[in-house]
């Protein structure tokens, strides 16, 4: 009896312990690495970072989904891509000489330079890409329960301009850089500046 009193002593925190621990990893937040240079310079290839999944989307918040069924190249059911909110349900979205604007107002892009900006980037409406790239929704601005994403290093990025939105059901959640990873700038610019 004092054997097994002994062993349930040490058992049952363990077990408590990895049930909080899987609790927070599915319904609170999760790490994931960053794959590619699409969201440079605020995050680069293989960094961290959490994911807080109880985190509200906001304009200029940047996501995790799962991109398997919205971008027609993801071919594993796992694939996560991390990208940045442009347009919320009910928004129109436009790019126009590298200069991007929701609802006819320009957005402030200080987060990365001209050169990722304009790079590689043409001048482009929702109906217009939607049209171009054969989207299975037609449409002029963003509907419900979908965002419009965009990758911060605009020229290498592969985002809603060619496959389209993203289905809030996909969203896996908000990233978050750690206070102790990255500059004060790059955390800042990932985790301080949607509205």
């Amino acid at each position: 009896m004092k054997t097994v009193k002994s062993i349930m002593s040490w058992v049952l925190p363990i077990v408590v312990g990895l049930l909080v621990a899987m609790v927070i990893r599915h319904y609170i937040f999760t790490m994931v690495r960053v794959d590619g240079p699409s969201m440079e310079p605020n995050l680069d290839n293989n960094e961290r970072v959490a994911v807080v999944k109880t985190a509200k989307i906001r304009h200029l918040s940047v996501i995790v989904f799962n991109a398997y069924h919205v971008d027609p190249d993801a071919r594993s059911k796992s694939v996560k891509y991390v990208k940045r909110v442009v347009g919320m349900p009910g928004d129109t979205v436009k790019s126009q000489n590298g200069k991007l604007y929701v609802n006819g107002k320009l957005v402030s892009q200080q987060f990365i330079s001209q050169y990722e900006r304009t790079q590689g980037t043409t001048n482009w409406t929702l109906n217009t890409l939607s049209t171009r790239y054969s989207w299975r929704l037609k449409t002029t601005k963003v509907p419900k329960n979908t965002y419009f994403v965009l990758g911060d290093h605009r020229s290498v990025s592969n985002d809603s301009r060619y496959w389209g939105l993203v289905p809030a059901s996909k969203v896996l959640g908000v990233v978050k850089v750690p206070f102790w990873d990255s500059s004060s700038t790059k955390r800042h610019n990932v985790n301080s500046i949607s509205y």
